[in-house]
């Protein structure tokens, strides 16, 4: 796919968005103009970042995780395999821009959980069940029984700690897979599973890692609990400085100078999402891969545009997308909260319609999207994976928006929504639940990370006055999982069906 191609998909998916949030902003839901030109700047940014970063994406960052668990299968050496999955995944959780936002977003609620250890807890998670996911691929071990047994525990875990841990440790799970993290993860897999001729096995590796940050927070909880650490919930005013900024001064510097702000900040960010990357590319071309200077040079200029994509996509998110959305939800969840009615459709509505869409600008969903098609030999087309992701999606984002007003617990979802997705398994072929689980992890990469969230915490707070500000990457993260077996089952009838005939 060509850059021209890549720039009209992606300003499909964001456009929209873009115009929903113009439409309530400049009538039902009166937003300052100023924040809602940041706004609009904010989102054409975002749409030349993501633009700019898949095509880095496909010159670099996937090809050199597809080789790399080519040449580690090839080794035939399990205990060299499994060491470098687990430093992998380590180092490129610990570096990931999204986890650095989500633990300090937790630091701000509660003050017993150290940021520093968190990183560390939800990076040595990822790491662990990386090498548990390769292990699972190389043995030819079920992926449905795997992904089972995974569950199973973090559901036992989870009646053993607070609740109002249990959205914190799954929103974990979501944050891990950010635009850095997950093409690199899923070329691994593949990469495994072509040396082993098996395409069935060639998705699952990111929804069974993602496992892993989840069960990690929940022990780490644990543990401060049966430590005697008191879990006090504070009052954070961020939303509110987000968007309270705003001066009387001259508009267009009001609307363009925040950009300037965060660009040394999303800068460092891009560089720390790239470096640990590109370190391990210079090892293992040195020790294992053994490439040409043309190779070589092709791969670079891909890690250039990767961090020149990955930069101005921050820069568009953090410097003015992210705020409107705070403001909206704030607005709309405290009319909602107060006068119900219509109110209450208005702001579930525009959950439903920001989560069917935003999930399409997703830097992760095109790549796995790109991914399913090629592997599956055309046969799963591209465009269907999206439109049952927007859909789970859409439902996903709507029972967020149900909470932030009604505050009801996250288990009473969490709990039914993953047996229903265990069920779907039992009649779904094998590479179909692979592929929901790891579109579970992709859909809550850095727009729900930041837009949706700062949506969600913006109508929590205007609602039940924020304390139910985690979950909805959890919820995000489920949805999927049902609406793509669903898909997968679908899919089943129709190709038995043509094989009758």
């Amino acid at each position: 796919m060509n850059i021209l191609e890549k720039f009209k998909e992606t300003a499909c998916s964001v456009l929209p968005v873009i115009g929903i949030v113009l439409f309530l902003g400049l009538t039902i839901v009166p937003l300052n103009g100023i924040l809602l030109g940041r706004f609009v700047f904010g989102g054409f940014l975002l749409i030349i970042g993501l633009t700019v970063f898949l095509l880095g994406v496909d010159l670099g960052i996937a090809p050199i995780g597809e080789k790399c668990g080519a040449e580690l299968t090839k080794k035939q050496n399990l205990f060299l395999l499994l060491l470098c999955s687990f430093v992998i995944g380590f180092i490129v959780t610990a570096a990931e821009p999204d986890i650095q936002v989500f633990g300090s977003q937790v630091r701000n609620i509660f003050s017993c959980i150290n940021k520093t250890a968190l990183t560390f807890v939800i990076a040595i998670g990822v790491g662990i069940f990386m090498l548990f996911g390769l292990l699972r691929s190389v043995l030819n071990f079920s992926v449905k029984i795997s992904l089972f047994i995974g569950y199973i525990l973090l559901f036992v875990l989870i009646f053993l700690i607070p609740d109002s841990f249990v959205g914190i440790a799954f929103d974990s799970g979501g944050a891990t897979t950010g635009p850095m993290t997950v093409p690199f993860i899923m070329a691994l897999g593949l990469g495994v599973s072509a040396v082993r001729n098996n395409s069935e096995n060639s998705f699952g590796l990111t929804g069974i890692a993602s496992i892993g940050p989840v069960m990690a927070v929940m022990i780490y909880v644990l543990i401060l609990k049966l430590s005697g650490q008191s879990f006090i919930v504070e009052n954070s005013s961020e939303i509110q400085q987000a968007f309270d900024s705003i001066q009387n001064q001259n508009i267009f510097f009001e609307v363009f100078n925040p950009f300037g702000k965060v660009l040394s900040s999303v800068v460092k960010e891009a560089l720390l999402s790239i470096l640990p990357l590109l370190g391990l590319f210079f090892v293992f071309q040195i020790t294992l891969f053994k490439m040409t200077m043309r190779q070589v040079i092709r791969l670079l200029i891909g890690f250039v545009y990767s961090f020149a994509g990955l930069t101005v996509f921050l820069a568009g998110v953090n410097g003015g997308f992210m705020q409107a959305g705070a403001a909206l939800g704030e607005v709309l969840g405290e009319k909602a909260f107060i006068s119900g009615g219509w109110w209450y459709v208005l702001l579930i509505g525009t959950g439903l319609i920001f989560g069917a869409i935003i999930v399409c600008a997703e830097p992760a969903v095109w790549v796995l999207s790109e991914q399913v098609e090629s592997v599956s030999g055309g046969t799963i087309k591209r465009k269907m994976l999206l439109v049952f992701l927007s859909i789970g999606t859409a439902f996903a984002i709507g029972l967020a928006m149900l909470r932030a007003v009604t505050g009801f617990n996250l288990k009473y979802i969490l709990i039914p929504g993953y047996a229903i997705a265990f069920i779907l398994m039992i009649f779904c072929p094998d590479m179909f639940s692979g592929i929901a689980f790891d579109s579970g992890g992709v859909a809550s990469g850095p727009l729900t990370s930041t837009f949706v969230l700062s949506f969600t915490l913006g109508a929590s707070k205007g609602g039940t006055g924020g304390e139910d500000s985690f979950g909805v990457i959890a919820l995000v993260a489920m949805m999927p999982l049902i609406a793509i077996q669903i898909m997968g089952i679908v899919f089943k009838i129709k190709k038995s069906r043509s094989d009758k005939k």
